[in-house]
């Protein structure tokens, strides 16, 4: 049988257990990632370029079984040294690991996950990237595509569907938080670039600035209600967030893409 050909280049494979713990806690308490997997006869998930070890697959796995019992977790990579290192922690049907790349290994998942994939990609690759991943989903599928730090405490992961890209998503830690626009640096790679003057990115971390340092006065109550007064102000200055208080008291917002789309 030919070898199939396993489309995209290695990463570098950082990897630490908990880093991928906001994005985790996005997709698990997602109404439509709920919807797609309660309504797919076999409700996948593929894990992209999970890294060195396995960890981060098998606490998403973990995590989305918790709430959704039916859910089965791939994790994909490159490399099949990786592959064997993670099979260890396999737990088939429910959770295994395979090689495969942005061709999602000829599978056919309702939800994709690759995060600190793209970074090491020319902005230039990354709608090649994305439609590689969406044409291989199952029909009405999700991609989430994101980087963050070494630890988890910057996140930030744009949602998108057949259609493009939906949403942005920045998440903090917020006991750490200098200033919103630190997420800067672990934009997506469709924006890591973009963010200079005139662009719709830049201005918004700027206003999220902005709104960081009006609200000071609530740091005396803590750094929570803090940053939900931030947030009420970005939405008084114009600002369509999508989610509410709920998510926003996890140092989550969520923004439509167009708001944000490079220029």
């Amino acid at each position: 049988m030919a070898r199939r050909e396993f489309l995209g280049s290695p990463t570098r494979g950082t990897t630490n257990p908990n880093r991928l713990r906001r994005v985790d806690r996005w997709l698990s308490a997602s109404p439509e990632v709920a919807s797609l997997l309660r309504r797919a006869a076999d409700p996948l998930v593929v894990d992209l370029g999970y890294g060195a070890t396995g960890v981060t697959t098998v606490e998403l796995a973990h995590r989305l079984r918790a709430v959704h019992p039916r859910v089965r977790v791939l994790g994909l990579e490159l490399d099949a040294d990786r592959v064997a290192a993670a099979l260890p922690d396999a737990d088939p049907p429910w959770l295994d690991f395979r090689q495969g790349g942005f061709e999602l290994a000829g599978t056919r998942p309702v939800v994709a996950r690759a995060f600190n994939v793209l970074r090491q990609y020319a902005e230039d690759e990354v709608p090649w990237a994305w439609k590689l991943i969406l044409d291989s989903l199952a029909p009405g599928g999700l991609l989430v595509e994101g980087t963050c730090d070494e630890i988890g405490r910057l996140c930030s992961w744009v949602a998108l569907s057949a259609d493009g890209p939906r949403s942005l998503t920045v998440s903090y830690r917020l006991s750490t938080l200098d200033r919103p626009s630190t997420v800067a640096e672990r934009l997506p790679k469709a924006l890591i670039h973009r963010n200079v003057p005139g662009e719709p990115v830049h201005q918004f971390l700027s206003t999220l600035d902005s709104c960081w340092a009006a609200a000071a006065p609530h740091q005396a109550f803590g750094v929570r209600f803090r940053w939900l007064e931030t947030v009420r102000m970005l939405v008084a200055r114009g600002w369509p967030v999508l989610d509410g208080p709920r998510r926003w008291r996890l140092g989550e917002l969520t923004v439509p893409w167009h708001t944000v789309a490079p220029l």
